[in-house]
């Protein structure tokens, strides 16, 4: 009760800031017509659901307009949705210093994939964000989507190194347990991918076993490639499975009329998983693309061990 409360808070203030800057610069159209799904709020969040969400928050400019300019609005749009576990790609440092600062609610876990430091100092990142008043963190960890997963390395075919962020959590709302797992496919390369997705499912296959795991990801493949056929096998698509879903096209390059079925950000789920309702963040904030991906989220229902 208290952790609903506190997400009912944040949620009206976050809706005040809004009235506050309905003004501000219209860089971008804040939604695509006819597909502007509305937020489900804290107060019709299913009880005893856990809130899962990805976001490739772009780690350049977005239609001409850099990071520093996208910073405020970035946040504005995590906290309007307040998910409990946030897989975030293309975190820069410019990114995880103001994450770091202004999601005072909310801890990370993660390093960089250059140097494997932190990344707040270097690189980019696939970090994972938690809600600290609804989830205990158990363990974490990171390794790289290559034949030498314990160094910074580049995978078979990869155009860059690329990394995965995992973490445990315990949610002390329910005292269950389940597994968030974090990355980012190769851009240039399906070989690349299918490779980086053999990694990743051999590696939860390995460490994780029965347990609930929720993946979360820019896999840069639609539903028709390879890699995405692979890690389907294990893990189910929370778009295809969830009893209340609304989908839209993830990856839109500020032209959402051209890309309506682009998907290539995605929630799987472990098969005892079950998923109440998906939804693809199609509203901006102030009039703008936060990125040029949407975010997406889906409440999910974590099993009894």
């Amino acid at each position: 009760m208290l952790n609903l409360l506190l997400k009912r808070i944040i949620i009206t203030l976050v809706a005040i800031m809004s009235l506050f800057n309905s003004n501000s610069k219209k860089t971008f159209a804040d939604s695509y017509e006819g597909h502007d799904f509305p937020l489900i709020s804290a107060e019709n969040q299913s009880a005893g659901t856990v809130r899962i969400m990805s976001f490739n928050i772009r780690c350049a400019d977005v239609n001409g307009v850099d990071v520093p300019e996208r910073l405020g609005i970035g946040i504005r749009q995590i906290l309007e949705v307040m998910p409990d576990s946030l897989g975030i790609q293309e975190a820069t440092p410019e990114w995880m210093k103001a994450l770091n600062r202004k999601l005072l609610l909310y801890d990370w876990v993660g390093i960089e994939r250059e140097k494997g430091v932190s990344p707040l100092e270097n690189g980019e990142s696939c970090p994972i964000c938690y809600l600290k008043s609804k989830l205990k963190l158990l363990d974490s960890g990171n390794f790289w989507l290559s034949e030498t997963p314990d160094e910074p390395s580049y995978g078979p075919g990869a155009a860059c190194k690329r990394i995965c962020s995992w973490a445990k959590f315990k949610d002390k709302e329910t005292g269950l347990t389940y597994v968030h797992v974090n990355s980012h496919l190769d851009h240039v390369s399906e070989d690349a991918r299918v490779a980086g997705a053999q990694i990743l499912i051999d590696f939860i296959n390995e460490h994780f076993g029965d347990l609930p795991v929720v993946f979360t990801a820019d896999m840069n493949t639609q539903s028709n490639g390879k890699a995405y056929a692979l890690m389907t096998e294990r893990l189910s698509d929370a778009a295809l499975t969830a009893e209340d879903a609304k989908t839209f096209g993830t990856f839109h390059a500020c032209k959402p009329e051209t890309h309506t079925d682009y998907t290539i950000d995605f929630i799987l789920c472990s098969e005892q998983i079950r998923v109440n309702s998906f939804r693809v963040v199609t509203i901006g904030v102030d009039g703008r693309f936060v990125s040029d991906h949407f975010p997406l989220y889906a409440d999910v229902v974590i099993p009894e061990e």
